[in-house]
């Protein structure tokens, strides 16, 4: 898979959702952070939902991008909402810092602002828990800002919704299957460093993601900085793993 185009590097916050039958949001708190490999992404009503019903409503995903001339696709690999298939947006950048996401069938049109704090280098690693849990997440940066995801300790059913999948559990189930972590913060341009301004787990927000953090790339973390990352890491701990890879169709080339 060919790099994102660096036009998209950065943090975007949504400003504007348009649906074709007039519907219009400009309260929910989407920020969608892309390197030139993966993205994540996080929608958070505002004011931060607190109970079961309200935390149903929020939204994140993250995993692999694919640009190809003015369409963008994003692979979802870690999704708050289980099996919720790609997304796929036709893009025009309106100035540098400003892009227009238009759905391919006309049923929805967003607009994006890049925050200026994300601008400047980006970094990203994906994370899988030690040994043979099934659990997956990453850690990617971008200028001052960063988001981590973690997929939740429970795993989640493919072609069932997440209201169906915690319908009749128990409180603590209910909890492990809702902690599918998408925080996003920023590195030095907060009260304390690597603060978490957002989050879809509760409490999570104003807490630091790393009491203290390395002073080098990601890649240079060591293992021990990595392990208890997030409000459930694993009992395992997380450790760094190879970019997933998309098995995608190959097209035929006709001679």
């Amino acid at each position: 898979m060919n790099n994102v185009p660096d036009a998209y590097l950065g943090v975007w916050q949504r400003t504007l959702l348009r649906t074709a039958d007039g519907i219009e949001d400009r309260v929910t708190r989407v920020f969608w952070l892309q390197t030139p490999a993966l993205h994540a992404d996080v929608r958070l009503p505002d004011p931060a939902p607190t109970s079961i019903t309200q935390r149903i409503s929020q939204a994140g995903f993250a995993g692999l991008t694919e640009v190809q001339g003015d369409r963008c696709q994003w692979h979802r690999l870690v999704d708050f909402h289980p099996d919720s298939g790609t997304d796929v947006g036709l893009m025009t950048f309106i100035t540098p810092d400003e892009v227009q996401e238009t759905a391919p069938d006309g049923s929805y049109v967003e607009i994006w602002q890049r925050l200026p704090e994300s601008i400047g280098s980006t970094q990203a690693i994906w994370l899988a828990a030690a040994g043979d849990a099934p659990r997956q997440g990453c850690l990617l940066l971008a200028g001052d800002c960063f988001m981590f995801v973690a997929d939740r300790p429970t795993p989640a059913r493919k072609g069932l919704s997440l209201a169906a999948q915690i319908n009749g559990l128990s409180a603590d189930q209910v909890e492990l299957m809702m902690s599918c972590e998408f925080s996003f913060g920023r590195i030095a341009g907060a009260k304390v460093p690597w603060e978490i301004t957002l989050s879809t787990v509760p409490g999570r927000a104003g807490r630091c993601l790393l009491l203290d953090p390395p002073e080098t790339s990601l890649e240079q973390w060591p293992v021990e900085s990595l392990a208890t990352l997030g409000g459930y890491p694993p009992p395992t701990g997380w450790q760094r793993a190879p970019l997933p890879l998309l098995n995608l169709p190959v097209e035929e080339v006709t001679p």
